[in-house]
């Protein structure tokens, strides 16, 4: 039987004890030597204590900071894409972001995808100072202000949430691609308006009904899914049918230890 190659990635490894340097360091040079394309690093600031549905883990989980974890990874890899996936964009001052975004760029040689979506945990945003309200407006508004910082030659913004003018920011980014998550039609606009791809979680019959209320894509635009089914062949090739041009597992969804589901998922890599 052929086995089916398409780009895989990893995602969830800057969490609990993963997230330790020397296994950080580990597992990212296994990963980029397993012919893996990239490693996303997820986002949270802070999380509800007691914890409180939605919230994805217990308050007391280790969860590094991505753009941190990143210019690690960046520094014990050469080849490995870096992504976020994703950062909570309007819990963050989004100059600040623009900043960090371009000297990670830098520092890893324009290995350095932004993924970024709206936010669903209204107690993480509120302690953090964000309207939970306003959290799609303040998406498109800080993406917005962060091109202009990275692209215009006299950047300048006049936002309801942010506005500056007569100022320059250095380095300017040489190759960073924004990607949108999430699952609403907000979502969906934003991917195609403001990015160059967007970034989904589910099965291949989820991704199936997410994509047949996408907007229609520019070209060049990627399709990137955090696959929540034990891979095969077959799902490889439902996925890839669909038109999703990369996989990216979370090693702790699958059966064995990181190790064993690197290796074993390490056939489908390109």
């Amino acid at each position: 039987m052929v086995v089916p190659i398409m780009d895989i990635g990893v995602q969830g490894l800057n969490i609990g004890d993963a997230a330790r340097p020397d296994e950080t360091r580990r597992l990212a040079q296994l990963v980029e030597s397993l012919g893996y394309r990239s490693w996303w690093a997820s986002d949270h600031v802070v999380l509800p204590s007691p914890r409180v549905d939605p919230s994805p883990s217990e308050p007391d989980t280790v969860f590094v900071d991505p753009l941190a974890h990143l210019s690690y990874v960046a520094a014990v890899t050469s080849t490995l894409e870096l992504a976020t996936g994703i950062v909570i964009l309007p819990q963050r001052n989004p100059l600040v972001l623009a900043k960090q975004v371009a000297s990670l760029d830098l520092l890893s040689g324009g290995r350095f995808t932004l993924g970024v979506g709206a936010g669903y945990l209204e107690p993480e945003m509120t302690a953090v100072g964000a309207s939970f309200a306003d959290r799609g407006a303040l998406t498109d508004e800080y993406l917005d202000a962060m091109d202009q910082l990275w692209h215009a030659d006299a950047p300048s913004f006049a936002g309801e949430f942010v506005s500056f003018s007569g100022i320059d920011a250095h380095p300017r980014p040489s190759n960073v691609r924004v990607v949108v998550g999430g699952h609403s039609p907000a979502a969906f606009r934003r991917a195609v308006t403001r990015a160059q791809g967007w970034f989904g979680i589910g099965t291949p019959a989820e991704i199936r009904g997410h994509l047949a209320r996408f907007p229609e894509r520019p070209s060049g635009f990627r399709i990137s899914v955090s696959a929540q089914v034990p891979l095969s062949a077959s799902v490889v090739r439902e996925y890839e049918d669909l038109g999703v041009d990369e996989l990216v597992i979370y090693p702790s969804l699958f059966d064995g230890t990181v190790d064993e589901v690197l290796h074993r998922y390490a056939e489908f890599t390109g």
